[in-house]
């Protein structure tokens, strides 16, 4: 009997399954949530815009506004290489417009003993940032890591996530070049006065 072709149908289907397998594996680890809702950030350690202790910043303190958020570990060279630079950029464009709100956040998913809660307010002196920036650890529900990290399916750092005025995320990255995060939200705030137009004429 010639066992040739039984072994060959045995490789195909070890292949099959493990071609499925892997499949599964990736729509499992898909990362952002581009077009969903923004979930709250549930991040409880956060420092004022001067540097100082504050209470919870919630994503609801921004309703119906444009909200910019870069995620960073201080330990992470592209943060420092690209994500604050653009962070930066991206603030001085829309400088005194209350209709834009930019926050960090520390997302921490790995070194957690060097990415301590020290370090944001380092980060935060080293750059300038006069904005408010947390430190995300998460707790038992999310095993430890960053709750921004485990429900906004972040890939890593650093990450930039986009929320329009309606608590929509438009963006859910890594890097994204300054001038490109300027101009779309340029867009959403273009898109929302026109809408605000039209239901002034509809009433």
């Amino acid at each position: 009997m010639n066992l040739f072709p039984v072994k060959l149908i045995g490789v195909f289907v070890f292949l099959c399954l493990l071609l499925s397998h892997q499949n599964s594996w990736a729509q499992k680890r898909k990362i952002g949530i581009v077009g969903k809702q923004a979930p709250e950030w549930k991040v409880q350690s956060w420092i004022d815009a001067e540097g100082n202790p504050t209470e919870e910043v919630k994503l609801s303190d921004y309703e119906g506004k444009v909200v910019f958020m870069l995620t960073f570990q201080s330990w992470c060279p592209g943060c420092h290489r690209y994500g604050f630079p653009t962070l930066q950029k991206t603030i001085e464009a829309f400088e005194g417009n209350d209709e834009v709100a930019f926050v960090s956040v520390q997302t921490v998913f790995e070194g957690a003993s060097i990415n301590t809660v020290d370090k944001v307010k380092e980060t935060q002196e080293r750059y300038d940032l006069k904005i408010p920036m947390g430190h995300d650890v998460g707790d038992a529900s999310t095993r430890n890591r960053s709750h921004i990290l485990t429900n906004y399916r972040t890939g890593g750092t650093p990450w930039i996530i986009l929320i329009d005025q309606k608590g929509k995320v438009v963006f859910n990255d890594y890097h994204i070049n300054a001038d490109e995060a300027i101009a779309m939200i340029k867009g959403l705030l273009k898109r929302n006065k026109k809408s605000l137009k039209h239901d002034k004429c509809k009433g």
